[in-house]
């Protein structure tokens, strides 16, 4: 039990609080303060993994949000988290953690026996393997998908809950190391409002983990203590630690999400706090306070378990007390392994250092290391590690001088820990989120930020590369003093004077070199993988050059590079000099891939925040919704509202209540709830011009009081939605949409007007909830409104079809309609919402005389169809124009402004006779429902090459004519009137013939009595 764990004084785990957790069913111990991948290593636990394409066995490589391999799955059930990594993972009591990959144990690996064949799956062979014989394709899909992924998902729904977070504060500081927390306390100072945010639970950055140095001639913890303290007590600061801010979007919006609850034990957390939170903040200014990562040299068998970057090392050891291994084997091409080197020497760790510099390091700091007990090898590198499930050892190379080549064989050094260290990488990422990047800077090795970025951004520390301490806070003092004064506030700060860091000012030149040679041809000694999470080597990406990528960008899909969790953290910056070196260009000329969003994985459950179950994708119901709950209607989601869909009877199945309730419309009277059309209100002097521009009929000599049906049509003529549009007045129309397209029609028509026709002086508001409204009809539909209506004569003179008039209906101000979907003598009854309940009940008292009868959206369908109206998006598909539909009559050619999608109805692909028209159809058998969708062809006999030449779009059994009924969309329809077709669902042929689809009252006298 924490065999590794050792006492080092100012580490940060409480030896006072013991914690117990398991790894993959096994129970261990680790303390408060620990995270998963410490108390790990502690216990000794090193394979934690295996790799994703090769099955080889893989380790913890860092300490951070950089860590590509300790990938777990953490709790199970509802709770259950995939793809947490260990680095970031605070230890809790009772935590349950298991590894993510090896079938069918983590012992023992399938694919670990397919990766001794790793020669003939270099990058890319899936494309060249998997590509015959076709027939395979579903097994090699099914084959790859099971070996693809890491962790599960969870299939059960989350009992925790997120929620959403917006902020305005004049400065956002990204990172709580010493520049993020002295950009903090300089504008805080200053009077502005500041957040800070840090990913890590306690801030302080790389101070944790190298505490030797002295500021302001206190002890780098204390002055930590104090800043914090300082920052903590001012009101307007906000600190948001365990925050990690994952994007940078345009307008300084940064998205970052808290974890709240993530470090409490799961019976500890309190159900009335949200597990995580996003915060969404809008700064005037960002300072990017981000730091640097370390990234690991490339070298052979690098990816053995206990192969660690050299800050990881350093970390482990001094912020978790854990000394990763007893014989320690560093390798670095700069100064600051050195520290790691020498601090696990302090601590009684029997340390070699492979300096691939033959001059080595300061003499200050060669001398150091030798008092501090490290043997130092200048010249030499790591040809590869030694190992099976963890390392043991390595074998050295000597170096050339100046060329990155082997001259020669080294001595063979045991070891059960190796670290590494190729220099330090600005963290870019969030810097580059939205389109910017960085410069390649040959004297610091490293793409690094400008200090002055896009407008609103800068950055501080070592995002910009400084890298030693005492200069990063220089830096930091100067750009946060003078981004103070740009905002008009003055600060009088004196700048921390810094001593004894590990990190100096002068170090010694770092040597340029990202893969160590072994002296062998690329691709011929042992694996050297520079992208561990996708398991790309050095030699996959030689490869892909071979084979002419010559984008990095190509390169980068071809070999997987960068790709995962960890965006390429350790890997890219190895990755781009790896390629420069195969092109023969420069680092610069090669340049970065695309930095994306997230910085670090994000829950879905964070993203989604209240927004879930049905505020997620909310059920709307009209006002008028109880009345059909208490008639048991059963209902069918249109465009998020619950529609009645059809009221059954007793033991009516749909079939049977259908029926019913289109005989009642036909002979007598129905009642439907109309109120979910789209409404939208138009007003202004303008508003007559605006209909003209976006319909494709004519509108300026449309009266008060009158309404017209119209068609709207997107830019290629296509019908994108159709309704019914009253005048109210001269300025002031009444525009209805179809239930399912009411938003996009209200985008639609603003996108217009405020990009296109700025000088209309119009006004658009929705107002579909505004008003609630009840269809009354059939024959004796005016009968039962002439019972309610006091001042509205209902008469066929006085009120026609197409006519709309404003007065009372049961004592309520009310707008009515006299249109119809249906054929019939029919009214829309419009009352303010709140009375919509009120109305429903009151037509439907006044028609028990006539046996009213409610119905749903099925019956409306048919009714519809049987008039031959079409339903936009059922009967059209975005490829079906207004002439396509038999509707000319709904077009003016002759308007003087062109309305949208005239042009393109004068296309000659637009004007073709041979387009797909509607058209009726019936089948042969009465009794015979052609099905929905079903594929229309001219001959019985149905091939594989068979021409398709049209579809059923509407099919229907109509009460009312005793048989079926159908609507298609045929090739040339309008010319096959009384032609045998033959339509085939996929089992079976069903003939039919052409006729018209009007199917009732052609002459439309019904709805004009």
């Amino acid at each position: 039990m924490n065999s590794h764990r050792i006492n080092k004084p100012n580490s940060r785990i409480n030896r006072e609080q013991a914690l117990s957790f398991t790894f993959d069913g096994k129970s261990y111990q680790g303390f408060a303060g620990d995270t998963l991948a410490s108390a790990l290593l502690a216990n000794g636990v090193r394979m934690i993994g295996r790799s994703f394409k090769y099955g080889r066995p893989r380790g913890i490589v860092g300490h951070g949000a950089e860590e590509p391999n300790a990938l777990i799955q953490l709790e199970k059930g509802a709770v259950t988290t995939p793809n947490v990594k260990a680095t970031q993972v605070e230890l809790y009591e009772g935590l349950n953690a298991f590894s993510t990959t090896g079938w069918p144990s983590l012992n023992f690996d399938v694919k670990s026996v397919m990766g001794r064949a790793a020669r003939f799956m270099p990058a890319g062979f899936y494309y060249k393997t998997f590509m015959a014989p076709p027939k395979m394709w579903p097994l090699y899909e099914d084959v790859i998908r099971r070996a693809a992924g890491f962790g599960s998902a969870p299939v059960d729904p989350d009992p925790e809950y997120y929620d959403h977070l917006h902020h305005h504060p004049d400065v956002l500081v990204v990172g709580g190391g010493a520049c993020g927390i002295w950009s903090a306390l300089i504008a805080a100072r200053a009077g502005l409002r500041v957040m800070l945010v840090d990913e890590q639970a306690e801030m302080g950055g790389w101070l944790l983990s190298d505490g030797d140095a002295i500021i302001d001639s206190y002890p780098t913890h204390t002055w930590l203590r104090s800043c914090i303290a300082e920052l903590d007590q001012m009101s307007n600061v906000t600190r948001l630690p365990r925050t990690t801010a994952f994007a940078l979007h345009d307008a300084n919006l940064v998205q970052a999400v808290e974890l709240i609850q993530d470090h409490l034990s799961l019976n500890a957390r309190n159900a009335e706090l949200p597990r995580q939170r996003l915060h969404k903040i809008r700064a005037n200014q960002v300072i990017l306070a981000t730091g640097a990562l370390e990234r690991p040299l490339v070298f052979g068998n690098n990816d053995l378990p206990g192969v660690m970057t050299a800050s990881a090392g350093q970390t482990y050891l001094n912020r978790y007390s854990v000394r990763a291994g007893k014989k320690v084997l560093v390798m670095t091409s700069n100064d600051w392994a050195y520290g790691a080197a020498c601090d696990l020497a302090q601590a009684g760790a029997e340390v070699t250092l492979a300096d691939t510099r033959v001059n080595g390091a300061l003499p200050a700091r060669s001398k150091a290391a030798q008092q501090a007990g490290v043997t130092i090898l200048n010249g030499h590198g790591i040809a590869h590690a030694v190992g099976g499930r963890a390392v043991m050892g390595a074998h050295l190379i000597k170096l050339d001088p100046v060329m990155n080549q082997a001259i020669g064989s080294g001595a063979e050094v045991a070891c059960d820990l190796l670290l590494s260290s190729g220099g330090l990488s600005p963290n870019v990422h969030l810097f580059c989120h939205n389109g910017s990047r960085p410069s390649w800077s040959e004297e610091k090795l490293a793409f690094v930020a400008p200090e002055q970025g896009r407008k609103g951004i800068s950055c501080v520390g070592s995002v910009v590369g400084e890298f030693s301490l005492q200069d990063a806070i220089a830096q930091t003092t100067q750009v946060v003093t003078a981004l103070c004064s740009s905002l008009g506030k003055t600060v009088s700060v004196a700048q921390p004077k810094v001593e004894g860091s590990k990190m100096p000012v002068n170090a010694a030149p770092a040597r340029r070199i990202f893969r160590v040679p072994d002296g062998k041809r690329e691709g011929h000694g042992k694996k050297a993988f520079v992208d561990y999470q996708n398991d790309v080597a050095a030699s996959d990406i030689e490869l892909a050059v071979r084979e002419n990528y010559r984008s990095i960008e190509h390169v980068k899909r071809y070999t997987g590079l960068g790709f995962g969790t960890d965006q390429g953290k350790l890997s890219n910056v190895n990755g781009f000099a790896i390629a420069a070196d195969a092109l023969g260009k420069s680092i610069a000329e090669v340049g970065t891939t695309t930095y994306r969003p997230a910085y670090t994985p994000v829950a879905f459950g964070a993203l989604a925040g209240a927004m879930v179950g049905d505020t997620f994708d909310p059920s709307r119901y009209s006002a008028i919704h109880e009345a059909h709950v208490k008639r048991d209607a059963k209902f069918e989601v249109v465009g998020q509202w619950m529609r009645p869909w059809y009221f059954p009877k007793g033991s009516e199945d749909l079939h049977a209540a259908v029926n019913r309730e289109c005989l009642a419309a036909r002979n007598g009277v129905g009642m439907m709830d109309a109120s979910t059309l789209g409404k939208i209100d138009i007003r202004g002097p303008d508003a007559r011009e605006f209909l003209n521009r976006v319909y494709s009929n004519a509108w300026s000599q449309l009266a008060p009081g009158k309404c017209r049906y119209g068609l709207m049509l997107d830019e290629n003529g296509m019908v994108m939605d159709d309704g019914v549009t009253a005048c109210l007045d001269d300025q002031h129309f009444m525009m209805t949409t179809t239930t399912g397209g009411a938003a996009r029609v209200m985008s639609w028509l603003e996108r217009w007007l405020q990009t296109e026709w700025p000088d209309l002086k119009v006004y658009l508001t929705s107002v579909t909830d505004h008003w609630s409204t009840s269809a009354v009809v059939g024959p004796k539909s005016r009968a039962v409104l002439e019972k309610l209506c006091t001042d509205i004569d209902l008469s066929a003179d006085a009120f026609k079809f197409m006519d709309c008039r404003i007065g009372t209906v049961a004592g309520v101000p009310a707008r009515v309609f006299r249109i119809s979907f249906s054929g019939e003598l029919a009214y829309e009854v419009n009352v303010d919402a709140s009375y919509g309940h009120y109305m429903w009940e009151a037509l439907m008292k006044a028609g028990e005389e006539f046996e009213i009868t409610p119905y749903g959206t099925e019956t409306m369908h048919v009714l519809r169809a049987e008039k031959g109206f079409i339903i936009v998006g059922q009967d059209t598909d975005g490829s079906v124009s207004p002439i396509d539909l038999g509707m000319a009559w709904a077009v003016s050619m002759k308007k003087s402004f062109a309305f949208l999608g005239k042009r393109s109805l004068a296309r000659t692909d637009t004007a073709r006779t041979d387009r797909k028209q509607l058209v009726g159809l019936m089948t042969e058998d009465p009794n015979v429902v052609l099905t929905e969708g079903a594929q229309i062809v001219e001959s019985a006999q149905v091939g594989p090459m068979e021409h398709m030449i049209g579809r059923v779009t509407s099919s229907y059994h109509s009460a009312f004519l005793g048989r079926s009924i159908a609507m298609a969309l045929v090739e040339g329809g309008s010319a096959k009137d009384g032609q045998v077709l033959y339509c085939w669902d996929g089992g079976k042929i069903t003939k039919a013939k052409i006729v018209s689809p009007v199917f009732i009252d052609p002459e439309g006298k019904r709805q004009h009595v």
